[in-house]
């Protein structure tokens, strides 16, 4: 059962053509749309409220407008996706939001069931801040540095969510409780404030991983375990594998 908050809940997805392993990816082609907008039209489906791409980049305002979309347009100074969404949504001056969902641009084959399901057990709970993860299949996923993993207190399998104890790009494989890290977050507006406000943290730094801002300080993330592990797009290895699953769907 999946509870609706038409008037809690808005989607931002931050957006930029500058990434460093593939730049200009949010305006690469998948089947006959853009990357970003088959996002922010995935996202829509969802129907949780209000949708919209923050981004620096004229180009990516003018291709989601084209498209339909609600775009706003950000300053380039923001060191993370979720300081770009907090001055997307102090600027757009919204009545009644309660959370704000953190929705990467690079997920083209999110499920909007499992935006849902996010939306569902952060608001229910009443918690500050949640995210998504799925299990981890092989030794070549859990050895993939370009995989984010999670671990967490407790075994997913076996509770409805568990606490984030640590994020990274590697972690042994005898350790336990360790998840395929889903790049989607749902915060409490003032827990998102308290986020922006705090200084660039050691590891999220070294590891350019922005949740780590968070743990390091004291910040709870909760995590949700999903069935499926949507494929992002962080290199061009990644776009051709995707193009390819896209082409056969259609």
């Amino acid at each position: 059962m999946f509870i609706k908050f038409m008037s809690r809940t808005v989607i931002i997805i931050p957006s930029r053509m500058a990434a460093k392993r593939l730049p200009g990816k949010p305006l690469l082609k998948l089947n006959n749309n853009t990357i970003i907008t088959n996002v922010f039209k995935r996202a829509e489906k969802v129907d949780l409220g209000q949708v919209y791409v923050a981004t620096e980049d004229e180009a990516i305002y003018e291709e989601v407008k084209k498209n339909g979309g609600n775009c706003i347009m950000t300053e380039k100074r923001h060191n993370s996706g979720s300081d770009r969404i907090f001055e997307a949504i102090s600027n757009l001056n919204l009545k009644n939001i309660e959370y704000v969902i953190n929705l990467q641009g690079d997920e083209p084959l999110i499920n909007p069931e499992d935006i849902k399901k996010l939306n569902s057990f952060v608001s229910l709970n009443n918690l500050d801040l949640g995210t998504l993860a799925a299990n981890i299949n092989s030794d070549d996923k859990l050895n993939n540095n370009n995989i984010v993993k999670v671990k967490t207190l407790k075994d997913l399998k076996k509770n409805d969510y568990s606490e984030a104890l640590d994020f990274n790009r590697t972690f042994d494989k005898n350790e336990t409780n360790i998840y395929h890290h889903i790049g989607i977050y749902q915060y409490k507006i003032e827990t998102l404030k308290q986020f922006v406000n705090l200084k660039q943290s050691k590891k999220e730094k070294m590891l350019k991983l922005e949740q780590m801002r968070a743990l390091e300080n004291n910040i709870k993330i909760q995590v949700k375990l999903i069935d499926e592990i949507p494929i992002g797009i962080d290199t061009m290895q990644d776009y051709i594998d995707i193009k390819k699953i896209m082409s056969y769907k259609s």
